[in-house]
């Protein structure tokens, strides 16, 4: 799966009447309903290796026109040398061949397919109306310039996309994988699940899994778009793009490379830039409704003034409608649209956001709430020892309890084992899990009982009282049945997440919690965080009744979450935005929006950059649309000449794609 190698102007479909039908399955590149009109790319247009001077070497036909115009306009102009008609005829003619056949047979394949109305065939009567009156070097002009356009156009396109194409360089062509001891050399989709792949220092990981060799740090900037190294530790999960720092380390594959978290992202990007914006498509729309009506108001220009102007001059007004022609081409609209959207993409991407379509750089502009998930995209999801409090030698009961949790799977069971660090476990015996209580066993012939106050009311175990009134979660250890201590456990709020809120606050945008944690501990997370409305011990129905009855208010909603029972409510959002690093497959899949390092202050920063692109995409078509109503009008009234036509319309284009190409610079 790649990447189109074909930018937007090189479709030049994007830019006429007809709006470009892009289907796209997953895993297939996309399909272009139009006959291969792409075919009209004037040279060598890859962005690949040549980059934005091979974009310029393969134009050399109309760096050749443009040679021989200037020579023409010095001789006449500057050096006052009359050059014989058929010398000029001559050499415009063969400039104009050089400049615009593809231009001119593209018109004349679109219009045997009755499809006349498109910029092709208006540059090509504009110029063909030129000649007809005798301007030869003003038709070879138009054309030549708005070749040019198309050049800057094709060049601004191809640095836009470079930073999302970046990506398929992040993919490694090939793997060392471990097999019966050695290293082998093969390709990234043929290592299975389970194998055990050797990345050294300076590579780049090809594969999800989880390191089964010691420490490593991972430069992780590809997929989270954060510059500090991140140390991941043995059985910890590494993802595919990122590249290890200092050593080498030895990762148990635990996902195809078909299904690794990269080769999504760069498939969902793939998406993104065939899914069209609202107001795309609106363009598109108007673009069919607008282009036969500028044919008839220039036809109306030519042979109108017939009926109510004496003396009336054919060639004088005919000129008139080829200047109204060249000014009324809409690609400057069609063209700097959905670069301004691709742009936002690529600013995203960069933020370490993943946008999955230009409709949704929209749709998050409209946002005024978030309802977000506790825990896992506010919290970090995972849970911590805060305090021990033991009657006991500490070390004594943490040895212990600690014994007696190793049992245990359950994300509590393993943060008490955690944090007991290198003590020396005994193996427990006897065990018996109690659900919804805790455990029971023995531990160097001790009986030790660990969990909620429900075990140890079960066992008749007296302890303070006051400790039923603590928020967090708490295990309550008793040894040979009297009450030995109790350590608490919380998950902790993430460093940005207080941030978040604050700056979502500063753009209009209330943020609502959801959680399926009991209520105090929710409460006391939004006190924290300064929000304001929160709910607790809901389940996956509740968050999407909740969410649904918000939308019925008139709210337009963004759902933040990262658990597979936040799936529903995402879909069920105007916008859903998923936890990347650490969120489930089918949240991330059903998002509109994934945040790739979990950081929830990456929410606001997707709605400033939604709000950037929306911004640039308007000051487009009111600076289009002002300047071309202007200069047609000049035009319809004889005051503007092709030439100045041809310099507005070309103008125009080049600062709305500018104006689109500023969008990547911006600092979020």
């Amino acid at each position: 799966m790649k990447l189109d190698e074909k930018s937007p102007t090189h479709q030049h479909d994007d830019c006429c009447a007809a709006e470009t039908n892009t289907k796209h399955s997953r895993g297939q590149n996309h399909n272009h309903d139009h006959d291969h009109d792409h075919d009209h790319d004037h040279g060598d247009h890859s962005h690949g290796d040549g980059g934005d001077a091979g974009i310029l070497k393969g134009r050399w036909m109309l760096w050749l026109s443009l040679i021989i115009l200037a020579a023409f306009l010095t001789i006449t102009y500057i050096a006052k040398i009359e050059v014989p008609r058929p010398v000029e005829i001559g050499m415009m003619a063969v400039a104009y061949i050089l400049a615009g056949n593809k231009t001119v047979a593209l018109a004349f394949r679109k219009a045997s397919r009755g499809d006349f109305f498109n910029e092709f065939t208006l540059m090509t009567i504009a110029t063909f109306g030129a000649f007809y009156i005798g301007e030869f070097s003003e038709g070879v002009a138009v054309m030549i310039f708005y070749e040019i356009g198309e050049l800057f156009q094709d060049i601004a396109v191809s640095r836009s996309k470079r930073s999302i194409k970046a990506l398929l360089d992040i993919r490694p062509d090939s793997v060392t994988v471990l097999r019966d001891g050695k290293p082998l050399q093969i390709a990234p989709g043929e290592v299975q699940i389970g194998e055990t792949i050797l990345v050294k220092a300076g590579e780049k990981v090809a594969l999800d899994g989880v390191i089964s060799s010691s420490s490593a740090t991972f430069n992780t900037a590809a997929l989270t778009g954060e510059p500090k190294p991140q140390i991941i530790e043995k059985g910890e999960k590494v993802l595919a793009g990122m590249i290890a720092i200092e050593k080498s380390a030895e990762i148990e594959v635990n996902t195809l490379f078909k299904d690794s978290k990269l080769s999504r992202i760069l498939e969902m990007v793939q998406e993104a830039s065939a899914r069209k914006a609202p107001t795309q498509l609106l363009i598109s729309r108007l673009a069919r409704i607008y282009t036969p009506i500028v044919f008839l108001l220039a036809l109306l220009i030519i042979i109108g003034p017939l009926l109510f102007v004496d003396n009336y001059n054919f060639d004088q007004w005919l000129y008139r409608g080829m200047v109204f022609l060249v000014i009324a081409c809409p690609c400057a609209l069609t063209i700097s649209i959905p670069l301004g959207y691709f742009g936002g993409i690529g600013l995203a991407s960069r933020n370490g956001i993943l946008v999955k379509g230009a409709n949704f750089l929209d749709i998050i502009t409209k946002i005024d709430t978030l309802v977000s998930d506790k825990t896992g995209t506010l919290t970090k999801g995972v849970f911590q020892v805060q305090k021990v409090d033991t009657l006991l030698d500490n070390a004594d009961f943490l040895h212990l309890t600690a014994s007696l949790e190793s049992y245990s799977t359950h994300p509590v069971a393993r943060a008490v084992v955690t944090y007991a660090g290198g003590i020396e476990l005994t193996k427990p015996a006897n065990v018996q899990e109690i659900a919804g209580h805790g455990l029971e066993g023995d531990v160097d012939g001790r009986n030790i009982l660990a969990g909620n106050s429900k075990l140890l009311d079960k066992y008749n175990v007296s302890y303070p009282h006051e400790l039923a009134s603590i928020i967090e979660t708490i295990v309550m250890v008793a040894v040979d049945r009297a009450y030995a201590g109790h350590i608490l456990i919380a998950d902790e709020i993430k460093e940005d997440a207080a941030m978040a809120v604050s700056e979502l606050k500063k753009l209009g945008i209330t943020t609502i919690m959801l959680s399926g944690d009991k209520e105090a501990v929710v409460t006391k997370v939004a006190g924290e965080l300064g929000i304001e409305k929160s709910y607790g011990g809901l389940l996956p129905e509740d968050k999407v009744r909740i969410v649904q009855e918000l939308k019925n208010q008139g709210k337009h909603i963004a759902f933040a979450g990262d658990g597979v029972n936040d799936a529903p409510v995402i879909a069920l959002a105007d916008a859903g935005i998923a936890m990347g690093a650490l969120g489930s497959d089918a949240t991330i899949e059903t998002a509109d929006i994934v945040i790739q390092n979990d950081q929830p202050s990456r929410i606001a920063s997707a709605v400033k950059i939604g709000k950037i692109t929306k911004s640039v995409v308007y000051q487009n078509i009111s600076l289009a649309m002002a300047v071309k109503v202007a200069v047609m009008a000049l035009g319809a009234g004889g005051v503007a000449t092709l030439w100045e036509a041809v310099f507005a319309d070309v103008g125009v284009a080049l600062l709305a794609i500018l104006n689109a190409y500023r969008i990547q610079g911006k600092k979020i």
